[in-house]
């Protein structure tokens, strides 16, 4: 049972990323500030609810949030500051754009680079815990899935379509053949010697 906040004096936003295992595209995030009496008998960690769902609770989300937002950063600033910056960065632009101002952040994970004054709590599963991070880690899931869709149209043979760039066999697979694209984060390396295919 997802809890509806931390604490009660201070307006919370949850913070989560999508994409940080992924061998190919950028790292996503959302900032999302939820009412306290928010609920929805769905609303869990992404990585627990079906596409449809996750699909189905977006606009809700969206709807019913105080304020949301969500960030990207590119495969390519992944390679230069490595995707745990890269990550953080992503949370610290989509809190930029929130048009409410938290007063505590609630981050998913157990390490945060801080954002500002505003003092924040770390969450191991903390998508799995409350509201406001579940709500984040679906607004970056759907958001970044959206983007991974785009890009298979050009580069089907990664099987982006239904691995949205994370090393599925049929992606690994492709790699070998077929080398690395622009899309793919070089640092990662993927590959012995690695080509890159534009």
């Amino acid at each position: 049972m997802l809890k509806p906040f931390y604490q009660e004096e201070m307006m919370e936003a949850g913070c989560d990323e999508a994409g940080r295992g992924c061998y190919a595209g950028p790292v996503y995030a959302a900032a999302v500030i939820l009412p306290t009496d928010f609920f929805h008998p769905f609303l869990n960690d992404s990585k627990q609810l079906s596409t449809k769902q996750r699909d189905a609770l977006r606009p809700v989300i969206e709807k019913e949030a105080i304020a949301c937002a969500i960030a990207s950063v590119s495969n390519e600033e992944i390679d230069q500051i490595n995707i745990l910056k890269a990550s953080f960065k992503a949370m610290h632009l989509a809190i930029d754009k929130l048009k409410a101002v938290p007063q505590l952040l609630l981050i998913d994970g157990n390490r945060f680079i801080p954002y500002k004054k505003i003092p924040h709590q770390c969450f191991v599963k903390g998508d799995g815990r409350f509201a406001s991070i579940a709500a984040a880690s679906i607004l970056a899931k759907t958001y970044r899935d959206e983007y991974m869709l785009r890009l298979h149209d050009n580069f089907p043979h990664y099987g982006w379509k239904n691995n949205k760039g994370y090393g599925t066999a049929i992606h690994r697979d492709a790699i070998a053949v077929h080398g690395l694209c622009k899309h793919h984060r070089k640092s990662f390396n993927l590959l012995p010697q690695q080509s890159v295919l534009y």
